[in-house]
Parts: structure tokens; sequence; C-alpha cells
């Protein structure tokens, strides 16, 4: 079984998170400079085989595609090209800024280290991953709420 991989996608930097090999927890794994996002990936991928990927979906409070969208978008299909066979899993980034804030406040972060932009990537990075576990756990005996988006 491989790693999933969670991806909070930005125009300069994005997050990443990383499961356990068993595929049961979310932890932040780095926050890399977006135009050498692939080259990371790839080089993970040789040392820790990808299963699959988990890309935040920038979502409007009215459940409609955000701006974002057209920088994700071109990105996804890059990934997709870059590693084929491996499964794409979009989920709900909303609020997941605002979680990661408040994950390092109650974590004791110091002030100055949440203003540390590229940690709260990371950690919005696992929070999506974490959630999209959550989601395939509680469906698992449900079909017909099948995972992915």
């Amino acid at each position: 079984m491989g790693r999933i991989v969670g991806i909070d996608y930005g125009r300069k930097r994005t997050g990443l998170a990383v499961t356990d090999p068993l595929q049961m927890f979310a932890s932040p794994l780095e926050t890399v400079r977006t135009h050498d996002l692939l080259a990371f990936l790839t080089d993970y991928d040789k040392k820790e085989k990808i299963e699959s990927f988990v890309i935040g979906d920038p979502v409007t409070m009215n459940n409609l595609p955000s701006e974002s969208v057209k920088y994700i978008g071109p990105f996804v299909k890059q990934l997709e090209k870059s590693f084929p066979g491996k499964s794409l899993f979009r989920v709900d980034e909303r609020f997941t800024s605002g979680m990661a804030l408040q994950t390092m406040i109650e974590g004791g972060v110091k002030k100055s280290r949440r203003s540390e932009k590229g940690m709260a990537d990371k950690i919005s990075a696992a929070i999506i991953l974490q959630s999209y576990l959550d989601r395939r756990r509680l469906t698992a005996g449900h079909p017909e709420s099948a995972e992915g988006s």
C-alpha cells in the first residue's frame, strides 16, 4: 500500500501532507515553491511510493468554483500527465486556512511562527488529506456515496 499525498495548491507555494504507510493518518510534510512541485513529487515518489493524490478544491460559500480554479486546473492536468495511473481526488478546502491557524494556536505555536505562511500551507494540506481519509472511512460500507469528486 502506497502513501496518499495531500496538496494545498498555491500560486507561489504549495503545502504538502502525507499519510502513514497504512493510510490512517495525515501529517504535514513540506511546503515547496509551486514551480518546484512536480520535481519534488517525482523525487518523493521514488523514495516513498505514492498511491494517489488528494488536492484541495477551492469552492465559494455558494458551492461554485472560486477564482483559484483557473490556476489549479492546469496543475491537475500536469499532475495526471506526470503520474499516469495514480488516482486524484478533489476535496473541498473551504475553511482549511482558518482551521490550520486554530490548530497552530491550540498546539502552542508562537505567534511569530504562526505568521510563517509555509507552516499554515502544510497544515492545511494535512487537514485536506485527513478530511478525505475520514470521509473514505465513513463511506467504506456505502458504495452509493463513493469517494472522489
